[in-house]
């Protein structure tokens, strides 16, 4: 249905101008594109640099050819054209072999599947999340907070039933809600829109196939009589600790699709407080993505060498109803990235190019890559370019006494659980400095957690885990002051603390506050 009201082609104007940024086009211009270094370096010392990947209107130096020839991606049947243009420009080759990439852009694969990925590799996945991408699994996972936490926390999901387990209560819903409501019908699995229709008769419900059976939002928000969804795009870097970062601009899907951020500017001209919306929104993403942290991590333990290893973007369907309260329509672990508009390609493109970034890939040394081939258990392996990264099981003792101490302190106030950051140890800096690295290279992303006002939904984890309380303290101390932070970390980097250490400033024992 194409929209023909003045107000509205007035909201879509400016985005039917954005030029085309599709790379065929860039051809030629190579001599005029400014060239940036192929590497980022860390903020702190003895850190290794990640590698850099471009916008269309640059490039990027190459590398000696030692550390160009480690610049190898698995192509996938599915990996997307804005993906394979965006290495490109970083230099990658595409590999057949299993065992000499370093990047991958592929389908979800079953758990076990993952045990086969090198330390020095990295898949767009996570072992489990189909606990939130599959739509039967999401609503039960949500259904499972609510309960647990109350409609108060958890009230952005329309009313949902799985069938045919829940055929009795859908049919008891169907009888007290009256003739005149609507009910839409999803196959569990499903991806683009496929097999989705819109029921008002019991006598259309299909029988014998599993479905999803959802109560209609009937009022949603209209612009100029015509109903949207917004695709939001959030990107997990790590479950533990948990990073969830969030793209500022993203698709509105009428008809034809607009960006995001042209909403907000209509909405804004109507007086409407847009920032709020966009809060609400990163509420519900905060808690869907938690919904899915035991099962996440528990596979992870189970099948993944390197938490290096993992990444994620995922696509949130999002609907707007007549009192601009957000509800969650469906989670996408593979969202498409197709572009067949310049606005497609300019959203896109831009996303994983600071996706691409914020991942955080680094070259490995080129024996650590022969010893994945030869020896598929090593585990051993460095993807730091020399410094060694240690493993959970590499801790020292008292490491793991201050770890297992502060989980247990579930209902401990503010005063207690900022203590955790009185003693630092060398895990600690680790990951205060891969974090603080990270936030660096965020382009157009927002994190959204840890932040500031994270401590609020640590009680929605299935187990309260120390990373998360020490990156959420540490937020709550230099999120205003992120210069200061840097300081102290690169201090302690300098002194080379992250790599281990014997100084007793910076051990803890038994779990006791040290001054």
């Amino acid at each position: 249905m194409w929209i023909s009201s003045l107000e509205f082609v007035s909201f879509c104007l400016p985005l039917c101008l954005c030029p085309s940024i599709e790379e065929p086009m860039l051809l030629g211009a190579e001599d005029h594109r400014e060239e940036r270094p192929a590497l980022v370096p860390s903020l702190f010392p003895l850190f290794s640099p990640t590698l850099y990947f471009s916008t269309a209107n640059e490039k990027v130096e190459l590398l000696p050819a030692e550390q160009r020839r480690l610049l190898k991606w698995k192509m996938s049947t599915v990996t997307p054209n804005v993906v394979k243009y965006t290495i490109a420009r970083s230099h990658f080759r595409v590999t057949k072999k299993s065992h000499d990439w370093l990047g991958c852009w592929g389908h979800h694969m079953k758990s076990p599947g993952f045990k086969a990925l090198g330390v020095h590799q990295k898949l767009n996945h996570f072992p489990g999340t189909f606990q939130i991408g599959r739509k039967d699994r999401l609503w039960r996972n949500l259904s499972k907070m609510q309960l647990r936490f109350g409609k108060q926390e958890f009230n952005f999901f329309p009313r949902t039933f799985v069938l045919p387990q829940d055929i009795k209560l859908l049919r008891k819903a169907w009888e007290d809600g009256g003739s005149r409501q609507k009910w839409i019908i999803k196959p569990p699995a499903s991806a683009r829109g496929i097999g989705i229709q819109v029921i008002h008769k019991w006598g259309q419900m299909p029988r014998k196939r599993p479905l999803l059976v959802q109560k209609y939002l009937h009022k949603p928000y209209l612009i100029s009589g015509n109903k949207f969804d917004l695709r939001i795009y959030v990107y997990v870097t790590s479950y533990d600790p948990l990073r969830i970062y969030i793209f500022s601009d993203g698709l509105v899907r009428f008809a034809s699709c607009k960006a995001l951020k042209a909403l907000w500017q209509y909405l804004g001209s109507k007086g409407i407080n847009t920032t709020l919306i966009w809060e609400k929104i990163k509420d519900i993403i905060i808690k869907t993505v938690i919904a899915s942290d035991p099962y996440v991590n528990n596979l992870m333990k189970m099948h993944v060498r390197s938490p290096y290893s993992c990444h994620e973007l995922f696509g949130f369907d999002i609907m707007l109803d007549e009192n601009l309260k957000p509800w969650i329509l469906e989670v996408n672990i593979s969202p498409s990235l197709h572009s067949n508009t310049a606005l497609d390609a300019s959203i896109k493109g831009q996303m994983i190019r600071d996706l691409l970034n914020l991942a955080g890939f680094r070259i490995p040394q080129r024996e650590d890559v022969v010893a994945a081939c030869s020896s598929a258990t090593s585990s051993t392996s460095s993807v730091c370019g020399g410094n060694r990264e240690r493993t959970k099981l590499d801790l020292s003792a008292d490491e793991k006494v201050k770890q297992a101490f502060y989980p247990t302190q579930r209902y401990a106030d503010q005063d207690f659980l900022s203590t955790v950051l009185e003693v630092l140890t060398p895990e600690d800096v680790r990951a205060l400095a891969e974090s603080e690295d990270e936030m660096n290279r965020r382009g157009e992303f927002e994190r959204i957690f840890p932040s500031p006002s994270s401590s609020r939904y640590l009680r929605f984890f299935e187990s309260l885990r120390y990373l998360n309380i020490l990156l959420d303290q540490w937020e709550q101390k230099y999120w205003n002051n992120r210069t200061k932070g840097i300081s102290l970390l690169r201090s302690l980097c300098q002194d080379g603390i992250h790599l281990g250490t014997s100084d007793p400033a910076h051990i803890v024992r038994n779990g006791q506050r040290m001054k």
